[in-house]
């Protein structure tokens, strides 16, 4: 039987930007590296700073505009060279150019429904609960409040130690976050 966790992980309050910047360059050279930083605006710093790496999408929506594509062209070279063959004018019953508008059509449709559906999948939405909604004033990180939250599921992470990092980053306060 896995072992219960008695806590989500704990969560620092930053007042300014530039502290919160601060203190996630020093959770990553401490070693941290499952860790989130909750901020009322975007911070571009700040996710240099996280380090967070590539993402996932781009092989799935090249996929998904290829599928479409070759879908679209099939699609119109079916009805009008097997399914409804019709000569008008003595045109080609195979003409491709006839074909390119909705051939791009559906390359540019099915590939932003697969960024859609990979995006929701990758960031685990829809999400209604999240453990650190019960942090109080936790809802000032869309206003005027800056925080970091390290979780316990860090190989690193130890509930007294990382308690004693965090206080070494002068937070306006240490709160532990509920699983």
């Amino acid at each position: 039987m896995p072992e219960e966790r008695t806590s989500f992980g704990l969560m620092a309050e930053f007042e300014s930007p530039e502290a919160l910047l601060e203190a996630v360059r020093q959770t990553r050279a401490a070693g941290y590296r499952r860790f989130d930083a909750y901020t009322p605006f975007p911070d571009d710093e700040l996710i240099e700073a996280m380090e967070l790496g590539s993402t996932l999408i781009p092989p799935p929506v090249l996929l998904g505009g290829m599928l479409g594509g070759a879908g679209g062209f099939f699609m119109m070279w079916f009805a009008n060279v097997v399914h409804y063959p019709l000569n008008v004018g003595g045109r080609p019953l195979n003409s491709w150019p006839a074909f390119v508008p909705i051939t791009f059509e559906l390359t540019v449709l099915l590939a932003a429904l697969t960024a859609f559906g990979v995006m929701l999948v990758l960031n685990k939405l829809p999400m209604p609960y999240h453990p650190v909604f019960n942090v109080p004033d936790f809802e000032r990180a869309s206003a005027d409040r800056f925080f970091l939250c390290i979780e316990a599921s860090d190989a690193k992470f130890d509930l007294s130690a990382t308690r004693a990092f965090l206080n070494t980053l002068h937070p306006r306060l240490v709160l532990e976050v509920p699983p």
